[in-house]
C-alpha cells in the first residue's frame, strides 16, 4: 500500500465500546499468549482451557499456530522474518478479537523475545498475558507428536526450534507452566484461576 493510500484511511470506532461488551459478557477481554517449543503441550492446554472456560460461560477463542498458517498465513515459511511476519499478524488478529470483549488463547511457538515483545505492543500490556510452557527439548522431542523433531534431525525439515532455529526462552512471563512436571489438569486449573483474577469485572 502506497503512503498516500495510507494516509485516506480512517479508523472505524464502533458505536458499542469494549467495557460495554464485557459488560454483556460478564467478563473483562484478555489476550493468553501460550509460548513453547513444539510438543510443549500448549495445543492441548490450549483446547482444554478454552472447553473449561466455555463451560463456565466465557466468550473464548483460540488462535491456533498450525490453523492460521493453513489460512490469513499459508503464504508465509519459517524463516527468522516470516516468523516475525507471523506472530505480527496473529497479533494484529487478537487484538481485533480482543475488541470484541473476547477472551483469546493464541498457541504459537514464538520463538523470538523481540516477536513477543512487539505482539504485546499490539495488544497492550495490560491486555497480554504471556504463559511459558516450560518443558525441556528433549522431552518435546520424545513425544514428537506429529514427527517433525525426526523430519528435522534428518533434515528434511529446515529452521525447526530447537534444532537448527533457535528458541529464545521467556525473561519474565506472567505464568510458568511446566508440563514435563504437572499434568494436563493441574496446568489448566492453575491456569484457570490466573485468568479468573484478571478478568473479573470491577464495580
Amino acid at each position: 500500500m502506497s503512503n498516500f493510500e495510507h494516509m485516506n484511511l480512517i479508523h472505524s470506532i464502533s458505536q458499542i465500546t469494549r467495557a460495554q461488551r464485557e459488560q454483556q459478557n460478564g467478563h473483562k477481554s484478555l489476550v493468553v499468549w501460550f509460548t513453547g517449543f513444539s510438543g510443549s503441550g500448549k495445543s492441548t492446554i490450549a483446547q482444554e482451557i478454552e472447553s473449561k472456560l466455555f463451560k463456565q460461560n466465557f466468550h473464548v477463542f483460540t488462535l491456533d499456530g498450525d490453523n492460521t498458517r493453513l489460512g490469513i498465513n499459508s503464504d508465509l515459511g519459517f524463516s527468522p522474518e516470516d516468523r516475525s511476519e507471523n506472530i505480527r499478524r496473529v497479533a494484529e488478529i487478537a487484538k481485533l478479537l480482543l475488541d470484541s470483549g473476547a477472551l483469546i488463547i493464541t498457541s504459537f511457538i514464538s520463538p523470538f523475545i523481540a516477536d513477543r515483545k512487539k505482539a504485546k505492543s499490539i495488544i497492550g500490556e495490560v491486555d497480554f498475558m504471556e504463559v511459558y510452557i516450560d518443558c525441556p527439548l528433549e522431552v518435546c522431542e520424545s513425544r514428537d507428536v506429529k514427527g517433525l523433531y525426526k523430519k528435522a534431525r534428518n533434515g528434511q525439515l529446515k529452521d525447526f526450534t530447537g534444532i537448527d532455529s533457535p528458541f529464545e526462552a521467556p525473561t519474565s512471563p506472567d505464568l510458568v507452566l511446566k508440563t514435563a512436571e504437572n499434568s494436563v489438569e493441574e496446568c489448566v486449573d492453575y491456569l484457570f484461576h490466573e485468568i479468573l483474577k484478571r478478568t473479573r469485572l470491577t464495580d
